[in-house]
């Protein structure tokens, strides 16, 4: 089934039935990519999640790691998940939660604290400080993705904005 229409489809031991991820939610799985293991007993399924992947409201269902032998390598993909904490937060509301506080004060504070980070981002960079502008620049980035969020906008779209840039991009 997943092959056929390109959402991926799982087989519930619950509700012991083939069903499509999301047909309840929204929170489909676009089919990016299907592998099969040497021995054609298993697959890798890429997808392009739409909203939440597990019950909890978290982005993905692995977000706890229990063994890692290598070191964390750090990649854009953080940003996806910082967006879906927030995603997160914005679902199930938790007290004391900054990213609360801002999405209830709404688009103007989100905003005063964009420009607020960009202009710490800024005096980093004219102090000369490696360390001071990377911490500087993540807070803008969270600011950045509270206001995408706030806004109706994914990473993703962003990521799409970027893309056509630069594949039509003359340099």
């Amino acid at each position: 089934k997943t092959l056929e229409t390109g959402y991926a489809h799982y087989y519930s031991r619950s509700r012991k039935c083939l069903w499509k991820k999301g047909e309840t939610s929204g929170h489909v799985q676009r089919v990016v990519s299907v592998k099969v293991d040497c021995d054609a007993d298993s697959l890798l399924i890429t997808v392009q999640q739409e909203g939440v992947a597990c019950h909890t409201g978290s982005y993905s269902c692995y977000e706890r790691t229990l063994m890692q032998t290598q070191p964390n390598t750090a990649s854009a993909g953080v940003l996806q998940k910082v967006y879906g904490r927030i995603e997160k937060r914005a679902i199930n509301p938790k007290e004391g939660s900054y990213t609360n506080y801002l999405l209830n004060k709404g688009v103007d504070k989100i905003c005063k604290k964009v420009g607020e980070e960009a202009a710490e981002v800024i005096i980093a960079a004219k102090n000369d400080s490696a360390d001071e502008l990377r911490y500087e620049t993540a807070d803008l980035f969270y600011h950045v993705l509270v206001l995408l969020y706030q806004q109706g906008l994914t990473p993703k779209d962003l990521y799409r904005e970027l893309e056509g840039r630069y594949n039509h991009a003359s340099d």
